[in-house]
C-alpha cells in the first residue's frame, strides 16, 4: 500500500460500498456522460443488437451508446448508484435491467450475454484471487464467441510513477474526503489475467484521447476480450 496513503483519513473505516453510496450523487454529476464515446459507439456499430451487461454500471452513462439496438442488464453494488440509474434511463430514454451484486457473483446463468462492458470497475477489487475470480464470473456468463470491453487505470500513467500497486484515490464531498481503493494494473499484467480466467485478449490499446506513440504511458488500459468459441485444450 502507498506509504502515508491513510494518514488523517477520518473515513477509513467506511467500507467501499459505503464510500461509493456516499459518492453517488455527485458522481451522477461528474459523471453524466461516459467518457470512452468513442470506443463505445465504436463497439456498437460492430455488435449491433444483442444482450449487453454493464458490469459496475454506476447510473448508466455508458449506456447511452447501445441504447437503441441492445437489451440492456446493469449490475452495481451500491445501492444509492442504482437508485439513480432509473433517473437516468428516464433522462435519456431507454431501459435497462439492474441488480445489485458483486462482480465477483453475478446473478446470471451460463453464457447469458452476447456482450459486456465495465468502464474502470475491476481496479476497485482487492485481492488477486478476487480480482481472478472476477474476470471468470465474466467469463462464465459470455456466450461462446460473445465479447467484453475493460477499461482500468495504467499504473504506467505519469501521476503514478512513484507510488505503488495499490493507491487510495481520494474523492471530496461538501463535508469529507472519502478515499477510494484502486489496484492499478500494467498493460500486460492485465492482459495475463484476463487469459489466466480463460479469455482470449483481441485488443489492447490506450484510451482514444492519448496521442503518443508508445502505449505504456496511457491513463487508461483499454481491453477488449473474448470467450473462445473452442473448448478448453485438456491437460
Amino acid at each position: 500500500m502507498e506509504n502515508g496513503a491513510f494518514k488523517g483519513v477520518k473515513s477509513i473505516n467506511k467500507n467501499a460500498k459505503n464510500i461509493f453510496d456516499e459518492i453517488a450523487p455527485s458522481w451522477y454529476g461528474f459523471r453524466h456522460h461516459t467518457i470512452f464515446r468513442t470506443e463505445l459507439e465504436e463497439l456498437a456499430r460492430r455488435w449491433q443488437r444483442g444482450k449487453l451487461l454493464n458490469i459496475g454500471c454506476a447510473h448508466g452513462p455508458d449506456f447511452l451508446p447501445f441504447k437503441d439496438n441492445f437489451e440492456l442488464y446493469g449490475v452495481d453494488f451500491s445501492t444509492e448508484m442504482l437508485k439513480l440509474a432509473p433517473k437516468y434511463a428516464q433522462k435519456f430514454d431507454f431501459k435497462v435491467n439492474l441488480a445489485q451484486a458483486n462482480m465477483r457473483y453475478l446473478p446470471f446463468s451460463d453464457e447469458r450475454f452476447d456482450w459486456a462492458i465495465s468502464v474502470a470497475t475491476y481496479h476497485h477489487i482487492k485481492g488477486e484471487d478476487k480480482r481472478l475470480k472476477a474476470f471468470q464470473e465474466l467469463k462464465r456468463v459470455l456466450k461462446p464467441g460473445g465479447e467484453a470491453f475493460i477499461t482500468v487505470w495504467n499504473r504506467c500513467q505519469p501521476r503514478f510513477w512513484f507510488k505503488g500497486k495499490e493507491v487510495m484515490v481520494p474523492w471530496k464531498t461538501k463535508d469529507q474526503t472519502l478515499y477510494r481503493y484502486y489496484y492499478l494494473f500494467t498493460y500486460a499484467e492485465l492482459e495475463n489475467l484476463v487469459k489466466e480466467a480463460g479469455l482470449e485478449v483481441l485488443k489492447s490499446f490506450p484510451e482514444s484521447g492519448y496521442r503518443f506513440p508508445i502505449k505504456v504511458f496511457s491513463r487508461n488500459i483499454c481491453l477488449l476480450v473474448r470467450r473462445s468459441t473452442s473448448p478448453p485444450s485438456p491437460h
